[in-house]
Protein backbone atom coordinates (compact mmCIF):
# COMPACT_ATOMS: atom_id res chain seq x y z
CA UNK A 1 0.00 0.00 0.00
CA UNK A 2 1.17 3.28 -0.54
CA UNK A 3 1.60 5.66 2.25
CA UNK A 4 -0.39 8.42 0.93
CA UNK A 5 -3.43 8.29 -1.71
CA UNK A 6 -4.90 11.49 -3.69
CA UNK A 7 -8.26 11.34 -3.31
CA UNK A 8 -8.65 15.40 -4.63
CA UNK A 9 -10.34 14.09 -7.94
CA UNK A 10 -12.72 11.54 -6.67
CA UNK A 11 -16.52 11.77 -6.43
CA UNK A 12 -18.45 11.80 -3.15
CA UNK A 13 -20.94 8.98 -2.63
CA UNK A 14 -20.89 8.20 -6.48
CA UNK A 15 -21.84 4.76 -5.31
CA UNK A 16 -24.14 5.10 -2.31
CA UNK A 17 -27.72 4.41 -3.06
CA UNK A 18 -30.41 6.24 -0.36
CA UNK A 19 -32.86 3.42 -0.26
CA UNK A 20 -31.01 0.44 -0.89
CA UNK A 21 -31.22 -2.79 1.33
CA UNK A 22 -28.62 -5.06 2.56
CA UNK A 23 -29.08 -8.57 2.67
CA UNK A 24 -27.14 -10.88 5.34
CA UNK A 25 -25.53 -13.54 3.15
CA UNK A 26 -25.90 -16.85 4.34
CA UNK A 27 -23.55 -19.60 4.45
CA UNK A 28 -24.27 -23.63 4.92
CA UNK A 29 -22.29 -26.17 5.53
CA UNK A 30 -21.60 -28.17 2.10
CA UNK A 31 -23.49 -31.51 2.79
CA UNK A 32 -26.63 -28.88 4.06
CA UNK A 33 -26.08 -26.58 0.82
CA UNK A 34 -25.97 -29.83 -1.22
CA UNK A 35 -29.26 -31.11 0.22
CA UNK A 36 -31.02 -28.31 0.05
CA UNK A 37 -30.02 -27.62 -3.57
CA UNK A 38 -31.26 -31.69 -4.25
CA UNK A 39 -34.53 -30.68 -2.30
CA UNK A 40 -35.07 -27.64 -4.33
CA UNK A 41 -34.56 -29.30 -7.87
CA UNK A 42 -37.16 -31.81 -6.80
CA UNK A 43 -39.64 -29.67 -5.84
CA UNK A 44 -38.97 -27.38 -8.79
CA UNK A 45 -38.28 -24.02 -6.69
CA UNK A 46 -35.38 -21.96 -6.15
CA UNK A 47 -33.05 -22.78 -3.30
CA UNK A 48 -33.70 -19.63 -1.29
CA UNK A 49 -37.48 -20.20 -1.76
CA UNK A 50 -36.65 -24.20 0.36
CA UNK A 51 -34.73 -22.79 2.65
CA UNK A 52 -37.11 -19.63 3.48
CA UNK A 53 -39.77 -21.98 3.53
CA UNK A 54 -37.95 -24.57 6.22
CA UNK A 55 -37.03 -21.76 8.36
CA UNK A 56 -39.92 -20.41 8.52
CA UNK A 57 -41.47 -23.71 9.82
CA UNK A 58 -38.78 -23.68 12.45
CA UNK A 59 -40.12 -20.26 13.67
CA UNK A 60 -43.41 -22.01 13.79
CA UNK A 61 -42.12 -24.61 15.94
CA UNK A 62 -40.45 -22.89 18.41
CA UNK A 63 -42.94 -20.46 19.32
CA UNK A 64 -45.08 -23.21 19.68
CA UNK A 65 -42.83 -24.46 21.76
CA UNK A 66 -42.46 -21.03 23.66
CA UNK A 67 -45.98 -21.07 24.12
CA UNK A 68 -46.51 -24.38 25.89
CA UNK A 69 -43.83 -24.02 28.65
Amino acid sequence: MKDEYDFSNATRGKFYKENSEFHTPIYLKPELENYFIKLAKQKKQTLNDVVNSILSKDIEIAELVSVKQ
